[in-house]
């Protein structure tokens, strides 16, 4: 009677094992590799947004600096619209890019 327990006990816990590796299989492996995935997503964004400030800060000190007299008096305020419009142009070209990839994908 005690072998038939101990087998019992045995295959309780090895049922248990089975259903925990199971678990671990099926969701904490795909749970990390979307995670990683998730993670460059997210760092190629910042990326991204940093060199999009910094061009569009070149782009100001551009204007500032090479274009002589044509901004100085009452235009030193042209080269920052101009630098907002090519923001803007960026922001809009950058949604209607997005907004196709994934329409496309369906």
């Amino acid at each position: 009677m005690k072998a038939t327990l101990s087998e019992g006990r045995g295959q309780v816990r090895e049922s248990i094992n089975l259903v925990v590796r199971y678990l671990k299989q099926e969701t904490l492996t795909p749970l990390k590799s979307i995670l990683k995935y998730v993670g460059f997503g997210l760092a190629g964004a910042t990326l991204v947004g940093v060199g999009s400030v910094l061009l569009l800060l070149g782009i100001l000190r551009l204007l500032q600096t090479e274009t002589g007299s044509s901004f100085t008096g009452d235009l030193s305020w042209l080269p920052y619209l101009i630098t907002l419009v090519v923001g803007g142009v960026i922001v809009v070209v950058s949604l209607i890019l997005g907004r196709k990839r994934k329409t496309s994908k369906l």
